[in-house]
């Protein structure tokens, strides 16, 4: 009877175990498939034609596999999006931990994250059919599906994530750094800015990796609010290409296993690459915090 707790305790830890390996043996079949079917288009182009080839024409002859623009237009629209989201993902942080009363943060808080909870084609869809015929009228652009409206509505949906993972970095903050700063003679707001958000600055970077992420992997926003033009952008209103769009645009159209199928594969090899490229970021400034705090 005394052993029972601990052979509970070692079986619990059994599945523990088991539940991560099965995560990880997941990733890295997924990982052995996205490379196994993508590598042979480098039989038909060269590695440095691919990333730096300017024109997308899979279907031509010969086929032309040239990433470039696309590759551009992924980065600008991160960018775009990053630019407005990461400001107010942070400030409303900052808001909800700080300043806001607690009755109002029990009720803002849910309804922020429930923002997350939004399916990508419905702000996909509100951004093409509402923002912009808005935004063509307005601005008197050529089309209204474009790079800055991609952005936003990218921006929208990275908002909760930033804010939820800025605001636990936030609260874990100790209080009695708060009440040593107030003591000292400082202001509420000389205590949140100059005490409170550097302690969590690297919780908040973690954030900001996260929600950058979550802005380049996106597929239904930019595919339906970007304009869908594989050129290089020359300013925010001009219509994009970036990679998701492509893949989910073109791969129910490729033969199976021909050249434009496998790559559709080598670009999300791309795409792969630079979302883990941000998740380790992300795992390093957060283990980087946990360090801090210790």
């Amino acid at each position: 009877m005394n052993n029972a707790p601990a052979r509970r305790e070692v079986l619990i830890r059994r599945i523990l175990a088991g539940v991560a390996g099965c995560s990880l043996l997941f990733l890295t079949l997924i990982m052995l498939f996205l490379f196994m079917e993508g590598l042979p288009v480098f039989a038909v182009v060269s590695v440095s034609d691919f990333f730096s080839g300017m024109y997308w024409y899979p279907t031509a002859q010969p086929p032309e596999f040239g990433i470039f623009p696309l590759l551009v237009a992924s980065c600008a629209v991160t960018l775009a999006a990053s630019s407005l989201a990461v400001p107010l993902g942070i400030m409303t942080a900052v808001w909800l931990t700080e300043i806001a009363h607690p009755t109002l943060r029990r009720v803002c808080k849910p309804l922020i994250e429930l923002l997350a909870a939004l399916p990508s084609v419905v702000i996909g869809f509100f951004g093409m059919v509402v923002v912009a015929p808005l935004l063509q009228d307005l601005l008197d652009l050529d089309t209204g599906l474009n790079l800055f409206t991609a952005g936003l509505m990218l921006a929208f949906m990275s908002v909760p994530t930033i804010c939820s993972v800025a605001e636990d970095a936030l609260h874990a903050v100790p209080s009695s750094l708060r009440a040593a700063s107030l003591a000292l003679g400082a202001t509420r707001w000389e205590t949140t800015v100059r005490v409170v958000v550097p302690a969590a600055f690297s919780g908040i970077g973690t954030a900001c990796m996260l929600g950058m992420s979550r802005s380049i992997g996106e597929t239904m926003v930019v595919l339906m609010a970007a304009g869908g033009a594989g050129i290089l952008p020359r300013s925010l209103f001009d219509p994009v290409r970036p990679i998701p769009s492509v893949i989910a645009a073109e791969m129910a159209e490729a033969s199976f296993r021909g050249e434009h199928y496998h790559a559709l594969f080598a670009i999300g090899i791309v795409l792969f690459l630079f979302t883990l490229a941000f998740n380790l970021v992300a795992q390093y400034i957060s283990e980087k915090n946990r360090r801090v705090l210790r």
